[in-house]
């Protein structure tokens, strides 16, 4: 007789591999939020965005939400006595909208092992520079200030310690003798939003296993 436990395993990884829905988290502007809602429309990613939250009221990336008609929502954080009731509060809404995935996009704010546990790899970010290298904010400055030939994107599997997580993809930038800071973040931020709708894809798709520090393809 087949275990009713493995019985419920089964089903739960096919619930998890046919759900496609995201949870996209913001501060600000939602550049990339955009290049999402893009490739969805496009018919180039197999999503749906479920929820977009913010814990800014004026962020631009809810207007664009909005346009497109995905529910949006704003949570101060400053309403909260610690970061980890912010965190299950953001949780909550996630989980009640059967969120499968959770996709930070310019979402300034560190997320507690509360959060991590909560979507256990199931949370993705984005970071302008070829991680391991410039974690942490300015990542863009912090390559071109010191005289790095290539630098680029990466998205990584967001773990409760700072830009440290398994790396998913990543995308390289060349860096010119003629470049700003500027020109480069501008450059780079062109790769994010190809690079990023890409990701979002091989996580839903499935597929894939963690290992240690090593995201493996099948």
């Amino acid at each position: 007789m087949v275990k009713l436990s493995k019985v419920i395993n089964a089903l739960s990884m096919i619930h998890e591999r046919s759900n496609r829905k995201i949870g996209v988290l913001i501060s600000g502007r939602g550049s990339n939020l955009q290049a999402i809602i893009d490739s969805i429309e496009a018919g180039t990613l197999n999503a749906k965005i479920a929820v977009v939250i913010s814990n800014k009221l004026n962020a631009e990336g809810l207007v664009r939400a909005k346009d497109h008609g995905i529910e949006t929502i704003f949570l101060d954080h400053r309403d909260y006595s610690s970061r980890e009731k912010f965190d299950l509060a953001v949780v909550e809404e996630l989980k009640s909208r059967d969120v499968s995935l959770v996709c930070l996009a310019g979402f300034m704010r560190l997320l507690s092992a509360t959060f991590v546990r909560a979507f256990p790899s199931r949370i993705l970010n984005i970071h302008p520079s070829l991680l391991p290298s410039f974690p942490g904010l300015d990542a863009q400055t912090q390559a071109f200030d010191y005289g790095v030939k290539e630098s680029g994107a990466t998205v990584h599997i967001v773990t409760p310690e700072l830009d440290a997580g398994p790396i998913v993809c990543q995308a390289v930038v060349p860096v010119s003798d003629s470049d700003t800071a500027e020109l480069l973040a501008a450059r780079i931020l062109s790769e994010e939003h190809k690079l990023y709708p890409e990701a979002i894809g091989i996580m839903l798709d499935g597929g894939w296993r963690v290992e240690g520090r090593r995201f493996l393809r099948s």
